[in-house]
């Protein structure tokens, strides 16, 4: 099988930053008044290639996968879970599927590798669509040998942007479930940023300490077995999942159809992150929703020089939180948009 990756050019404009930051400094407002809005309708206005950034049909992103890890009971839930929330994501009963009802997010669910067969269903209008995208049934074990053949690795990314490429909109949400991968995130950051697995391994779903020690054990197994693997796509596929490859693939194509790109949590932080090693200008495109309470997500952040809008201590992951920081794009799109100068209004400008 051949496969590139899409070429993610460079987007930045002085002439349109400048114009941009002049609109954002010229509003009824103290200077940097409205702070780190101001930065994010910044952002969005770079992206989008415009002083009048409009956000169109917003697409909520969740992919699903099973993990060989799960067995060796790196979670604190079984494997079965994966695809019992896929279920509650297309009947509505999720987090992630009531915020983005409540957002107006239009919800795409992807099985990209999960274990058991999920039956297609034709969604009714404006409920979750399901896509079956699937590889294979989950993972192999990764702490005995690679968790996916290169072929498989590249036909999960394939997916992920095929799946973006038929999408509407110009902004795409990430979310992801895949009982594990938590376990995922922390092996592809420690083998990518070269930090410890005591740095980068936490709870996930809810583990005890003792559970916490036994993870990092068999993480531990996982990178010394696939030592070799230390290029992004090799890690990908070595210990990656088939949800995480199709993210990659995802944001890849987002980012070359110039899509904003709202960031979750932890593991689809490490689905950017492995993005981001193959074509560094993604970066210019994303929008980090939050700061996990998950241990490792912190300093996977740093390692994309990310600052996040919100930190409220959640690890649910699904898109949750990417879902909850959403009115903010819109609120920074409305400031640019709606309010007035001190021009237009009349309003004395004394700085």
């Amino acid at each position: 099988m051949t496969f590139s990756t899409p070429a993610i050019a460079d987007i930045t404009d002085a002439t349109l930053t400048a114009r941009l930051q002049h609109s954002l400094d010229f509003k009824t407002k103290p200077l940097g008044s409205l702070g780190r809005l101001e930065a994010l309708a910044l952002r969005l206005g770079q992206v989008l290639g415009t002083e009048a950034p409009a956000l169109v049909q917003p697409q909520m992103l969740v992919c699903a996968g099973d993990h060989g890890l799960a067995a060796r009971g790196v979670s604190a839930f079984p494997s079965d879970v994966t695809w019992q929330m896929v279920e509650n994501f297309l009947a509505g009963g999720a987090a992630v599927s009531v915020l983005a009802r409540q957002h107006g997010l239009a919800l795409t669910v992807v099985d990209c590798g999960v274990a058991k067969p999920i039956a297609p269903r034709v969604a009714a209008v404006g409920a979750p669509q399901l896509l079956l995208r699937k590889v294979a049934p989950g993972t192999a074990d990764a702490s005995v040998g690679p968790a996916m053949t290169a072929e498989q690795c590249q036909q999960a990314i394939a997916n992920g942007m095929e799946v973006v490429r038929v999408l509407p909109g110009n902004a795409l949400l990430l979310g992801e479930m895949g009982i594990a991968n938590t376990s995922i995130a922390s092996l592809l950051l420690a083998r990518l940023a070269g930090l410890p697995l005591a740095e980068v391994t936490g709870a996930g779903t809810g583990l005890d300490a003792a559970g916490i020690e036994r993870k990092r054990a068999v993480l531990q197994q996982a990178l010394d077995v696939n030592a070799e693997a230390t290029s992004p796509f090799e890690a990908l596929a070595a210990l990656g999942g088939y949800e995480v490859a199709t993210l990659v693939g995802a944001v890849l194509q987002a980012a070359a159809e110039r899509r904003i790109i709202v960031v979750d949590g932890f593991i689809t932080s490490a689905a950017v992150l492995v993005a981001s090693r193959l074509q560094p200008a993604v970066l210019q495109r994303c929008i980090f929703a939050h700061r996990s309470g998950e241990r490792g997500h912190s300093l996977m952040l740093a390692q994309m020089q990310a600052e996040p809008l919100l930190d409220l201590g959640l690890r649910l992951g699904e898109g949750s939180g990417a879902a909850l920081a959403w009115p903010l794009l819109q609120s920074a799109c409305a400031v640019l948009a709606e309010m007035a100068s001190f021009e237009s209004a009349g309003v004395d400008n004394r700085s």
